[in-house]
């Protein structure tokens, strides 16, 4: 994919506004140990598969450092696509079909996420990730296209998602970030609705637990893929109605009866889902300390105006005046108030929020977005040559391979 990475996962830390975290524990498991207490406080394997089972994923290819060294031209600083709890992130090439090492600029963009033995994020986490990703595909998932294990490195590579994170895009200011559409953003929320179900309606359901705006990576059409499964968790078996787990995430974005008592079920993310739909409706992080006092907490503040037809239009972006119907805002603005109810039993499931959401698909306004901003990247683009006194002229394609390419600040995955 073009790279993508929106700002690297910033876990909960217990004496902070994160949760806790088990990073450092997960730092020392280096046999795999994915595990979780069943809600009767016995310890029940998240996976039956061992750390050996997992990495031989036939779906990954299983690279050695030197030739990742090689794919980044050995991991430069001016390679670097993002930083986060994690490591870096680099871009890298391969050939398409190989996947063996190219120069610069040939083959296969990738990105090449790198463990830094120091971070928040370990072993146990990255392990995860392979867990997960190695046998889930999904046009809404990240493709993981391999990783390595030698020695102390620990790499996982990915498909290059070209316009980052949504993150970027919904709250980041500047010439490579218009203000995503009304459609652009309906179009978003329909592939995360997506790749939530596939994750819940698989044979061995799997919670995310870490659904929020910088995980959500776009490619070059804005469709939505899931990335970083370093928290995901099997969900409950046979009688059982939760996995009972130490509360790990992101502050604010944390379905409550999970925060009281640890209790993780499919409806868990169903109100993560809540809380970023309310972001892009809004147009505002659901924490923002840099707000007026009472505004701080998105949800908090947001509801009330919500549940009044008249003054629901005070949360909404104002970007996106003009834009939508007045029945397809408080259609939306309703999925987001049942996604967020408080009795996790009266939240709607995915597939019913993928039912909602492609009722307000408008194809004509997505298109109309993306040939505009096109339009506006070549304006932006010629100038710049001008202006830089080269006198050559760049073409159609040049400006939209720009594009394509914004490069944001802390984002982990991002070209």
């Amino acid at each position: 994919m073009g790279i993508f990475w929106s700002h690297w996962s910033h876990r909960v830390k217990a004496d902070s506004q994160y949760f806790t975290d088990n990073s450092k524990k997960a730092n020392k498991d280096r046999n795999g140990g994915l595990s979780a207490s069943s809600s009767n406080g016995s310890s029940v394997p998240v996976t039956p598969r061992s750390e050996g089972e997992i990495l031989k994923t036939p779906n990954l290819k299983n690279f050695s450092f030197s030739e990742l060294k090689n794919a980044t031209r050995n991991f430069r600083p001016d390679s670097v696509l993002g930083e986060g709890g994690f490591g870096s992130v680099f871009k890298g090439w391969i050939d398409e079909n190989s996947l063996v090492a190219t120069k610069p600029g040939v083959g296969t963009v990738i990105a090449v996420k790198r463990l830094n033995p120091d971070g928040i994020q370990g072993h146990k986490e990255w392990l995860t990730e392979i867990n997960y990703l190695g046998r889930l595909q999904h046009p809404n998932l990240v493709r993981l296209i391999g990783y390595c294990l030698e020695d102390d490195h620990r790499l996982l590579i990915y498909e290059f998602m070209a316009r980052g994170s949504m993150e970027n895009h919904l709250f980041r200011r500047g010439s490579y970030f218009q203000p995503l559409s009304w459609g652009i953003r309906m179009k978003i929320a329909l592939g995360a609705a997506k790749g939530l179900a596939f994750l819940h309606n698989a044979e061995n359901q799997v919670i995310y637990r870490d659904f929020k705006a910088s995980n959500i990576l776009l490619d070059s059409n804005y469709t939505a893929k899931l990335s970083d499964f370093g928290l995901a968790r099997d969900g409950p078996t046979g009688d059982k109605s939760h996995v009972s787990t130490r509360v790990m995430g992101t502050f604010g974005y944390a379905a409550p009866e999970y925060l009281a008592t640890g209790h993780l079920t499919a409806k868990s993310d169903i109100y993560s889902f809540g809380v970023v739909f309310l972001e892009m409706l809004s147009g505002r992080r659901a924490v923002d300390k840099n707000r007026p006092s009472g505004q701080h907490n998105l949800v908090e503040w947001a509801k009330p105006y919500l549940m009044s037809k008249r003054r629901m239009f005070r949360v909404l972006d104002g970007r996106l005046d003009g834009q939508y119907s007045v029945d397809k805002a408080q259609r939306a603005v309703t999925l987001a108030l049942h996604c967020l109810r408080n009795d996790p039993r009266s939240r709607p499931t995915m597939d019913e929020v993928v039912a909602t959401l492609e009722k307000l698909q408008d194809p004509k306004d997505t298109a109309k977005f993306t040939q505009k901003e096109q339009n506006l990247t070549c304006s932006k683009s010629q100038q710049s040559a001008h202006a830089s006194g080269t006198g050559r002229r760049i073409s159609v394609e040049a400006a939209k391979a720009a594009a394509s390419y914004p490069k944001p600040s802390n984002s982990p995955l991002y070209g």
